[in-house]
């Protein structure tokens, strides 16, 4: 595989589906199909022992749905749904897939999709080996600026798609940039920041009032999603007097 191509899986329990949707992926130069499922429980065996960086995934499936399957695979590939269901969009978007695809869809559909999971991808890879931190602070690109964020005047990082805002003491709008929360996350000591939600990494510094398993910030209160709540709660009792 080419260094700059993407890896990519398709999943779907429609052969002739499936035949398509492998079809666009073969004939997109920046796309390396790795292997092609009908069963999506295979595609999940998969990618445990061999992770890739986009998956195509068919939502309505037999004995594991697609958004199930997305859903055990938060922190891995970039998602785009494939379906014949229209009222899946939502769910789609909460799970924060690149994007839906409603069957049937021409090459022209697809492309749209693989080169939004392609600008997403490549800035990732471009972030993961050009470092930004230095020392007690990073820098941060934002509104064609170039911006030194101290990490003690930060009190919380959201993520939204392919942007985040970072929400800085004393500041009343949060600073907007082009990233990820992942690659935020890789560059924050990790004894000072803490990811609390799927969308959410908050200064434990800053962390003065938690309520019901969310965390408040004047007006704003971030939840502790379930996955994270066994690490916040280690954080609290060590600091519990």
């Amino acid at each position: 595989m080419s260094a700059d191509k993407i890896s990519v899986i398709a999943v779907d329990d429609e052969p002739l589906a499936l035949q398509l949707i492998s079809g666009y992926i073969r004939k997109t130069p920046y796309l390396d199909l790795r292997k092609e499922f009908e069963n999506p429980v295979e595609a999940m065996e998969f990618l445990n022992e061999e992770p890739v960086e986009l998956v195509f995934l068919d939502i309505h499936m037999p004995d594991l749905a697609g958004n199930q399957m997305a859903r055990m695979l938060l922190n891995g590939p970039k998602i785009i749904f494939t379906t014949a269901y229209a009222n899946y969009a939502l769910e789609a978007y909460r799970l924060n897939a690149v994007d839906y695809l409603l069957k049937p869809f021409t090459y022209e559909d697809f492309l749209q999709a693989a080169q939004k999971a392609h600008r997403l991808i490549e800035l990732e890879r471009k972030e993961a080996v050009m470092p930004e931190t230095a020392g007690d602070f990073l820098f941060l690109k934002s509104e064609y600026k170039v911006r030194r964020i101290n990490f003690g005047e930060v009190l919380y990082i959201e993520g939204l798609k392919d942007y985040v805002k970072v929400y800085l003491k004393g500041e009343p709008k949060p600073v907007l940039s082009l990233s990820t929360l992942k690659n935020i996350e890789s560059k924050l000591p990790p004894d000072r920041f803490m990811r609390v939600h799927r969308s959410f990494i908050v200064n434990l510094e800053h962390v003065n009032t938690i309520e019901r398993s969310r965390i408040i910030f004047g007006n704003v209160r971030i939840p502790v999603g379930d996955q994270y709540k066994e690490q916040f709660e280690e954080f609290l009792h060590r600091n519990f007097l």
